[in-house]
């Protein structure tokens, strides 16, 4: 009797022990499902939210991050894709015709091709993608700009005057709307241009040459190009590379992976014909993203800024940082006053890295802070003096008064050559020479800029042409040229000819500059087009 009574305890304690959990595991999933059903506290609503983009039509066809084994699709299985995608995404690119003023639309076509020796016609069409069901329309700002009657056309053949709702030539992306009544409209799913990976296949949709719902294939090229289109000092070039056949009317017309969802906006080609030569550009739809819900919320967009100059690190630069790799990007010029200035940031530091993803070009850079707004904190990495340095930069608004002194003081540094300093009573100074195929007008230095720079050698940088190599460097006025490519350089003479020897070379000069706070700088600068 005592031997039953010693087995039928322990089963005693194990039957309770079971039904405890049990009641406990009940209790945490009643507070579980209650979790879910409080609800979340009210925020206080801005402007009114607009969705942009429709569900995602699916996953992609090969995950980006996938470790399966790659399997080849027969020919049969990746054109039904590809009809799907083209049956799919087709109705919400649009077709747009503009009516603009002489000065308008045509102006960016003409810069860009003249870029490549060619001169082209006046366009006045494009083409658009639908983001929403409120009729907002995303297109290029070349495409609109100077536009005094704006046409939308559907797949469908409907059609619709459009109001300019915002531009941004930063970016040249534009936001157009149009008022479909009761009528329903074709929404394109947007994807992460994050996920884009080289070698990935996508289509091309838009309107070249007047031939509306034309569809295109091709592959992604390359990522995070930057060819110097966008005529801006803010300009933001962070482009999607692609083989997929784009041509005048293309832009403004949506790039697409293979699950259908928009990953970029095309918007321009590199090519010497006028037509496509195997190029295509278009801006990833992230930046679209955050670019187009500024417009449509405050017709402007809310931009933070760091208040820096940039430029690259090439393996010149890297040596004489000491950097064991070549990566980051060179803070040529940390304005006094501005956002990284005031964080800490410090002229010749390098960033290696923002909110922990590496930046490797001025582009990246560029890109990363454009999708911030100001008051956002950035958590920024950097190289200086042989160690990593970290801090938490705060961005800037247009309202801050210290952004006014710094457009202008941006806006002062190309000044050509009548418009130059004139040098104090008593003074004589130095004729002003221009360096022409560099864009740099330097002058040898007189007793003023030893002593204001407290330096006895060198040749005083007072002014750089807009638009030119030199301009594309980030290189102030108002310093002085301690050396080219490692050559100390004290008389118009000698920087002549080590700028001659650099472009037989044909390759980038490496310059060294003093500013008025003492400290070195290092511009890197292209051999001109030409020489």
């Amino acid at each position: 009797m005592e031997g039953s009574r010693r087995v039928r305890l322990p089963l005693l304690l194990a039957g309770i022990g079971l039904v405890l959990i049990g009641l406990l595991a009940g209790i945490l999933v009643m507070l579980v499902v209650m979790n879910d059903r409080l609800p979340e506290p009210a925020r206080p609503a801005v402007v009114e939210r607009v969705e942009l983009g429709s569900r995602s039509p699916g996953a992609r066809y090969l995950p980006a991050d996938s470790s399966a084994p790659v399997v080849a699709a027969d020919a049969r299985t990746l054109n039904r894709l590809f009809k799907e995608v083209a049956r799919r995404v087709t109705p919400a690119v649009v077709y747009i015709q503009v009516e603009a003023r002489e000065d308008g639309s045509e102006r960016w076509f003409h810069n860009f091709d003249e870029r490549f020796g060619r001169r082209s016609p006046r366009q006045s069409v494009g083409s658009g993608v639908i983001i929403s069901p409120q009729g907002y329309v995303v297109t290029n700002n070349h495409v609109v700009s100077g536009a005094d009657r704006i046409t939308v056309t559907l797949s469908d053949k409907r059609q619709y005057e459009a109001t300019i709702v915002g531009t941004d030539p930063n970016t040249d992306l534009a936001v157009l709307q149009i008022d479909p009544g009761s009528s329903e409209l074709p929404v394109i799913a947007l994807g992460n241009s994050d996920e884009v990976e080289v070698g990935e296949w996508v289509l091309a949709v838009g309107n070249p040459f007047r031939l509306t719902s034309t569809v295109t294939a091709g592959i992604i090229s390359a990522l995070g190009r930057q060819v110097n289109i966008i005529e801006d000092s803010f300009g933001i070039e962070d482009f999607i590379q692609t083989d997929a056949a784009i041509n005048p009317g293309n832009s403004g017309g949506a790039l697409v992976n293979l699950a259908g969802e928009l990953v970029g906006i095309s918007t321009a080609i590199a090519t010497e014909s006028g037509s496509y030569e195997g190029y295509g550009f278009a801006v990833p739809v992230n930046l679209v993203e955050r670019v187009v819900s500024d417009l449509i919320a405050f017709g402007e967009v809310q931009r933070g800024y760091l208040g820096v100059e940039i430029s690259p690190v090439d393996a010149r630069r890297a040596r004489a940082l000491g950097m064991e790799h070549i990566q980051g990007v060179f803070l040529s010029r940390v304005w006094r006053g501005l956002a990284a200035d005031r964080a800490g940031l410090r002229t010749g530091d390098v960033v290696l890295s923002i909110d922990g993803h590496e930046v490797n070009a001025p582009n990246e850079l560029q890109s990363a802070v454009a999708r911030r707004r100001p008051g956002d904190r950035l958590d920024i990495v950097v190289w200086r003096n042989g160690t990593r340095a970290r801090f938490n930069v705060e961005l800037l608004g247009r309202d801050d008064p210290v952004f006014e002194n710094w457009v202008s003081e941006l806006e002062r540094q190309s000044v050509p050559p009548e418009l130059a300093p004139a040098p104090p009573p008593g003074e004589t100074q130095h004729e002003v020479t221009e360096l022409a195929p560099w864009g740099l007008g330097v002058r040898e230095l007189g007793a003023r800029e030893r002593y204001v720079f407290n330096v006895e050698d060198g040749l005083y940088l007072a002014y750089v042409t807009h638009g030119s190599v030199a301009a594309a460097a980030g290189l102030p006025r108002d310093v002085v040229l301690l050396d080219v490519d490692d050559r100390p350089v004290a008389s118009v003479a000698e920087a002549r000819e080590a700028f001659a020897q650099a472009a037989e070379r044909g390759e980038p000069v490496l310059l060294r500059v003093l500013r008025r706070d003492g400290v070195t700088a290092f511009f890197e600068l292209d051999v001109p087009e030409g020489h």
